[in-house]
């Protein structure tokens, strides 16, 4: 069906989780109101949440016919949840976002026309100031970045952001691995590798101010350096492949 599928990740996102669902009806109603989908449904994969994040999903859901709860009965990190986002989604268009809204969710709009305009397959967005991180993150960040691009030569800025918008049939080719924070990486490495077609554009960033970000963690850290080296041979062996749409 011609529309978009947005899915938020989520593990005890109990502060955010009913203002990411409302953005995503938001921009959701308008693109319609717009005539630029026909529909659009919202996936929240509640990844063994122990607040009231789940509680909240069901709730949500049972109120509109657009929201869909999904649960995992044990934490399967991110990888796992953008896995199962991804392979619930039933509209040609996806997007997945974190719960808490780094950026606008009325730049799916853009987004969307993006990837039409220019025949994209993949529309992956780039934070203009990234200082709100603070400094430890945002050298991590930056390091992560020049590591992907030099072994990989990944041509996107911003390999970490949860802003990205993807063509269906790109995982008719794109089978995903990872069940950590590498999985951004390993996504945008194959597609490359497969010849799907990139664009990018910058947007502004919001930084989590409730809640508490695992990413620049020692143990997540850790998990992408051993599934990036675990997976390295699969993806290098990866050859461009003629697309069908």
């Amino acid at each position: 069906m011609k529309g978009v599928t947005i899915f938020y990740p989520m593990h005890n996102e109990e502060l955010y989780i009913r203002r990411a669902v409302d953005a995503g009806r938001e921009v959701g109603n308008r693109m319609i109101k717009d005539e630029t989908i026909e529909d659009y449904e919202i996936l929240i994969i509640n990844d063994a949440s122990t607040d009231s994040t789940g509680k909240i999903a069901d709730e949500l859901s049972a109120n509109d016919r657009r929201i869909k709860a999904i649960h995992h009965i044990i934490n399967r990190g991110l990888g796992g949840s953008i896995k199962t986002g991804f392979a619930n989604a039933k509209m040609d268009v996806i997007l997945y976002s974190d719960a808490d809204l780094p950026f606008d969710m009325m730049e799916l709009q853009k987004a969307y026309r993006l990837m039409f305009y220019y025949d994209a397959d993949i529309v992956s967005a780039f934070r203009f100031d990234r200082t709100g991180e603070g400094l430890r993150r945002l050298f991590y960040s930056y390091m992560y970045n020049l590591l992907i691009k030099s072994l990989f030569k990944l041509r996107v800025r911003d390999v970490n952001f949860a802003f990205k918008l993807i063509r269906k049939e790109v995982f008719n080719y794109v089978k995903l691995k990872s069940e950590g924070s590498f999985i951004d990486a390993e996504l945008l490495i194959k597609a490359q590798r497969y010849g799907f077609k990139f664009i990018q554009f910058g947007t502004n960033y919001f930084p989590r101010t409730r809640g508490v970000s695992t990413l620049s963690s020692t143990s997540t850290i850790l998990k992408i350096l051993h599934e990036l080296i675990t997976l390295y041979k699969e993806i290098k062996l990866i050859k461009p492949v003629e697309i069908k749409r």
